[in-house]
């Protein structure tokens, strides 16, 4: 079998696990009633929050018009609010409510035990998966930029 088989390319394998690991969150995330990339949101809130949109979108790489949406979901189900600051009525700031912090626990406990029933998958290989993956991501930004 030739080295450019598709199989072969890192391409592929970065797609075989984007897909994996959608439909791993979709899974798991299911009884939330969050997507994958509303859960993204919210993990970037318990980061550090309040954000405003702009910033929420630049940690994202998402535009404003697929996050506006998004966090009017998360809001009807009561996980954050979004309000205007006084004497800006330009931004829009996303902040956490008290179940959006609470769900914060409650998703890593749920989510640290399927990862644990993954063949394998040690704390070590994560972390050296994650090193490797954020090597490869500076390389291509760097190519592009």
């Amino acid at each position: 079998m030739s080295d450019y088989h598709y199989s072969k390319q890192l391409c592929y394998s970065f797609y075989q696990v984007n897909k994996l690991f959608n439909q791993f969150y979709m899974k798991n995330l299911k009884e939330f009633d969050l997507t994958y990339t509303q859960y993204l949101v919210l993990v970037v809130l318990w980061e550090k929050a309040p954000l405003t949109l702009k910033e929420l979108g630049e940690k994202l790489d998402l535009a404003s018009n697929t996050l506006t949406p998004l966090l009017k979901r998360l809001e009807e189900k009561g996980y954050i609010q979004r309000s205007i600051p006084l004497g800006d009525k330009r931004q829009l700031l996303i902040q956490l409510t008290e179940d959006g912090q609470k769900l914060q626990a409650i998703l890593e406990d749920k989510l640290l035990s399927c990862f644990r029933q993954l063949d394998g998958l040690t704390i070590e290989k994560k972390q050296s998966y994650v090193k490797y993956n954020q090597e490869l991501i500076e390389s291509l930004q760097n190519y592009l930029d």
